[in-house]
């Protein structure tokens, strides 16, 4: 059964980009460390951070601030992709939904170090999360999580294992690493990113987004994992689309943003129903309603502008007749057949 396992594995792998499509500049002498990308202008304002895990790996992170954000995002990227290539993404997506972004390179990719394995991602996306509670004050209730492709299978992991998470976006998401390759009907011992068994244990609102044309991973996977889901969200089903070029089409920031600011509308109003609570047990008299503010909300901005990143397999993706505007950076899932 071993070589089985092995099996899968050289199926399903994981493709770090090489070389690393950026470098860490910075950081001597306690300075601030800096990511550099070929042709991406240096930004000051991003945190680039080294994070030890649990098994002993250092993995680079960034955290992207916006000024009026009252979440945010934990984002799991693809398996053929590193930070550099995302990091125009991260900036565009921090801006238009009014979210802080923390994303990571898994261990062994970009200036991570270890090698990328299944439980080496759950270490990594743990070491991130610790991060964002104690360096940034981070509370369950104000994080969303976001897993793209295999990246779902870090992000619905630790989903299943906290109970008061804001929300969480399953982008082209995957039922587990087996099923990717053969319709199995059931779990093997040797599958690997099991989403098809925790997904039913995560207790929040979540959105799940997949392209009607994909053909790395079938719409079936993210349908599936709706169906199964305890707090369903409307699901995104786009027409047409793949698995590399979501953020192309305009309905992904739209009805992304429709649920980051839904989440928002469900926090104030829960906190608003509990100082309403605690107020009227205090005084009989007196009754107050909890006001949201502005910092929950936003208004729509114009659609996604054609820069994107392309989350998927490079190799199997066939440029498909459609209304792309152009094509975008890549960052590419990959599944060896």
């Amino acid at each position: 059964m071993g070589g089985v396992t092995s099996t899968i594995a050289a199926k399903f792998a994981f493709f770090p980009p090489q070389p690393p499509s950026y470098a860490i500049v910075g950081g001597e002498g306690g300075g601030r460390r800096r990511l550099f990308v070929q042709d991406v202008p240096t930004r000051e304002d991003i945190d680039v951070l080294k994070l030890r895990t649990r098994r002993g790996n250092d993995i680079v992170a960034i955290h992207v601030k916006h000024p009026k954000a009252s979440s945010t995002m934990l984002y799991s990227h693809g398996n053929a992709a590193d930070l550099g290539q995302m990091l125009e993404l991260f900036v565009e997506l921090s801006n238009r939904l009014r979210v802080n972004i923390m994303a990571y390179d898994y261990s062994g990719y970009g200036q991570s170090t270890g090698k990328p394995t299944e439980c080496n991602t759950y270490a990594d996306i743990d070491a991130v999360y610790k991060c964002l509670k104690d360096e940034y004050g981070v509370k369950d209730e104000q994080l969303i999580l976001y897993g793209q492709s295999v990246g779902s299978g870090p992000t619905v992991d630790l989903a299943s294992r906290l109970q008061n998470l804001r929300g969480v976006v399953l982008h082209s998401p995957i039922l587990s690493g087996l099923r990717v390759l053969y319709p199995v009907k059931r779990t093997y011992w040797f599958d690997i990113f099991k989403n098809i068994d925790k997904i039913g244990m995560v207790n929040c609102p979540v959105l799940v987004i997949h392209g009607t044309a994909d053909e790395v991973v079938d719409c079936s996977h993210g349908k599936q994992l709706w169906e199964l889901c305890k707090q369903k969200y409307d699901p995104v089903w786009i027409s047409g689309g793949g698995h590399c070029n979501l953020e192309l089409y305009p309905e992904y920031i739209k009805q992304l943003k429709k649920f980051v600011l839904s989440l928002n509308k469900t926090r104030t109003n829960t906190i608003g129903s509990k100082k309403t609570d605690t107020t009227t047990s205090d005084s009989d008299s007196q009754t107050k309603v909890s006001d949201g503010g502005t910092s929950d909300t936003f208004e729509l901005a114009p659609d996604l502008p054609e820069v994107s990143r392309n989350s998927l397999d490079s190799r199997l993706e066939k440029s498909k007749k459609s209304t792309k505007p152009e094509k975008s950076r890549m960052s590419t899932d990959q599944v060896v057949w």
